[in-house]
Parts: structure tokens; C-alpha cells; sequence
């Protein structure tokens, strides 16, 4: 199979699954006929799907490899198919374990996490924090604290925003017409969420349903525009798309290795744009706005509550894979999150959507697997420089250059 054909394919059969499950297809930039084709499609069935991306798998060896149809997008390409093909067999209803599910979705493979790292990461909240009683009502009022006034928030994401943009434009070029547009929503499973819309343009909802807390802005900003999301969408469209037409590029469909990729890169953009110390500049940010903010202590509170990242997959697993009361993974987060009930549940929406289920390992997986490899750059190779590779090449797990 010529490699034009195989990747139209790849495209169509992505599209079909948008028609599966709504949402599947998180954004696609491409030759709108192709869309059009889906549409006018009988409904597809499941197990069909399955069988076309096992189709493209068997003709991935044969297809011919040059200078425009790399081993680097051959992987990438076997990577998704075989995402598709495990969500299709998924979508027929046929049993798939859920730590199968994961590593077929994301190339990578999770186990829970360890409680004295969890008991630890207390102990350091607990020194972050100061003061003496309990711990969960300690951080629960350090939150409450944090919490920036609904009528500011808008203020405060365009202000965050527009410095980090800065920021970015001058380390990593982005096209002069690029844009975001941020919209406040409610009644949603995750705090934000970047809509690309292709043509270097974005819409970022952030939720105020979840009580945006002022140590969480900066990052949650960062994650989804600059130089997170947005600015991976943008530098790949510019580059990967427009000068060396890879037209896989122009779908992102969820439940694949990209979105372990994308998710890992946006949980670093604050770390890799700013830096470590960012909480002294956040604080003059938030000056600016007439807001007061701890920068230093919110940078302690924020590396001991790192420690309880694996705590939401654990969840995952307990609800999944050993099939435990939902009461009991609810008990399991408020314990190690130090979180109220409300706050488990809410967390609980995302683990036991059947589209999100298996997402949440993204960030866990995506963000050790990236900080890992960031930090262990070689001599001479700049933080910088190294990040600009995840937002440049189509890289997945299995392919992250060692």
C-alpha cells in the first residue's frame, strides 16, 4: 500500500470513530472531504473499525519507506492503529483487561502506586503548610484561601496568558496570526480543556465549577496554551503539517499515544517555560491584579502534593481492573488527595467516563516519562531546546529518543 493511501485511510477510520463515541476525535484540521465521506457513511459498527485498523496494521511493513515516509512516522502511525484497533474491539463490547486497554492506548504500562511515597508527600505537605490538627483540613482551608474571586478570574487567565505568550513567541517562533480565545463553562469532568480549531486558532474553557485556586492558574494556563496544547497544535501544523505535509498530524483522536504525548509536554510547559521557581513570578503577576499570593510557600504545597499524582490512577485501577465499590475508590481518594467528598466525586467523573476512563494514566505515565527525559538531556542540550523537540517531532513513548 502506497504511504498516501495508507494515511488517507488512517484519517477516514479515525473520523468513523467520532461516529462511534462523540468526542473521539479531539480535533481535526484536514481536507474537510474526508469528513464530509464519513458523514455521508452508513453508521459504522465496531468491530469493523477493528478490523480496518488491523487492515493498515498488516500493510504497515510493506509500505515503502523515503525520505518523506520515515521509520519515525511508521511507528508513529502503528502506535495509533493499534490504539483504534483495541477501541474498536472495546466498542463491540468485547472484554479487554484495563491495564491492557491502557498500554494499547498510551504505549506504556502502569501499576499502582506505593503508599509510603503517598505517606511521605503527607509529611511534606504537613512541613509546607505549618501550623498543627489535621491534615486534610489544614490543606482544605489552605485551598479555600487560594481560591480566586469568580469575578477575577477571567482577569487572571488573560494576564497569565499574555505572560506566558511572551515568553514563548520569544523561545519558540509561533505563526504572527495565532490566537486563543478563553471561555468560563460549568457542569464539566476537568478543570480546562483546549478546543483546536486548526489555522493556528484556539478555545480554552476552563471550568469554574472547580474553584480555580490562584497555584494552580499559572500551570493550568500553561497547560493548555502556551506552551502547552496550543502551542504544540501551532508548531505542529506550521511544521510537521504545512512544510513536510504529514497529514496524520491534522487529527488528534483521543484514547491514542499522542494524547500520553501532549498531556506529559502540557503538565511540563510551566516547568520548562518558567522554571522551577515560579512562584515568585506568579506573585508579581497576580501583584498586578491586586491579588496576594504566597509564591514560595504555593511552590512547596505544590512539590508535595506531586507526590499524590499516581493516587488518581490508582483509582482508575481499584474501579477497573479489581472492580471495587465506588464507595470505597471515593473513601480511597479523600484519604490520600486529602480532599472532601465533593472533590473525590468530581474526580471520580473522569475515571468512570467510558470515553475518559483510561485517560487519566496520561498524565501520571506522560508526566514521569517526559520529566525523566527532560532531565536527563545530554551535556550541552539546554532545557529549552530539549522541550522544543516534544513540540516539533511526532514522537510517542516507544520512539522517545534515548
Amino acid at each position: 500500500m502506497a504511504a498516501n493511501e495508507l494515511i488517507r485511510d488512517y484519517l477516514l477510520l479515525g473520523l468513523r470513530f467520532d461516529r462511534i463515541e462523540e468526542g473521539y476525535v479531539d480535533s481535526f484540521t484536514g481536507d474537510a472531504a474526508l469528513r464530509r465521506q464519513v458523514a455521508d457513511e452508513p453508521a459504522p459498527e465496531p468491530a469493523d473499525l477493528a478490523r480496518q485498523a488491523r487492515r493498515l496494521l498488516d500493510a504497515l511493513p510493506a509500505t515503502p519507506r523515503d525520505d518523506d515516509f520515515t521509520d519515525l512516522r511508521a511507528e508513529y502511525l502503528r502506535g495509533h492503529l493499534q490504539a483504534l484497533e483495541c477501541a474498536g474491539r472495546t466498542f463491540a463490547g468485547q472484554p479487554v483487561g484495563f491495564v491492557e486497554e491502557v498500554r494499547q492506548y498510551f504505549d506504556v504500562d502502569i501499576a499502582k502506586g506505593d503508599p509510603d511515597r503517598y505517606r511521605a508527600a503527607h509529611r511534606a505537605l504537613d512541613e509546607a503548610l505549618g501550623g498543627d490538627g489535621d491534615l486534610a483540613e489544614r490543606v482544605q482551608a489552605y485551598r479555600a484561601s487560594e481560591e480566586i474571586p469568580p469575578h477575577r478570574l477571567a482577569d487572571a487567565i488573560n494576564a497569565f496568558s499574555s505572560a506566558l505568550r511572551d515568553r514563548v513567541r520569544a523561545t519558540y517562533p509561533l505563526p504572527e496570526t495565532e490566537t486563543i480565545n478563553y471561555e468560563i463553562v460549568t457542569d464539566k469532568p476537568w478543570s480546562g480543556f483546549n478546543y483546536y480549531l486548526g489555522d493556528y486558532t484556539s478555545t480554552v474553557a476552563v471550568n469554574a465549577d472547580l474553584k480555580q485556586q490562584m497555584s494552580n492558574l499559572p500551570r493550568l494556563v500553561a497547560h493548555e496554551s502556551y506552551p502547552g496544547h496550543h502551542t504544540e497544535h501551532c508548531r505542529k501544523e506550521a511544521g510537521l503539517v504545512a512544510k513536510l505535509g504529514q497529514a496524520e498530524q491534522t487529527i488528534f483522536l483521543v484514547n491514542t499515544p499522542q494524547c500520553l504525548m501532549a498531556e506529559g509536554l502540557a503538565d511540563l510547559a510551566l516547568y520548562a517555560i518558567v522554571g522551577p521557581e515560579w512562584g515568585s513570578w506568579a506573585a508579581e503577576i497576580y501583584a498586578d491584579l491586586g491579588l496576594r499570593f504566597d509564591g514560595e510557600k504555593a511552590q512547596a504545597v505544590s512539590a508535595a502534593m506531586a507526590g499524590l499524582a499516581e493516587v488518581r490512577q490508582d483509582a482508575a485501577l481499584m474501579l477497573h481492573d479489581e472492580h471495587a465499590d465506588p464507595d470505597d475508590v471515593a473513601a480511597y481518594l479523600r484519604r490520600w488527595l486529602l480532599v472532601d467528598d465533593t472533590r473525590a466525586r468530581q474526580a471520580m467523573r473522569f475515571i468512570a467516563s467510558p470515553l475518559w476512563r483510561a485517560y487519566t494514566s496520561t498524565y501520571i505515565e506522560g508526566y514521569r516519562l517526559l520529566r525523566g527525559w527532560l532531565d536527563d538531556r545530554p551535556a550541552g542540550v539546554g532545557l529549552a531546546e530539549r522541550f522544543g523537540t516534544l513540540l516539533d517531532e511526532p514522537l510517542i513513548p516507544s520512539t522517545l529518543p534515548r
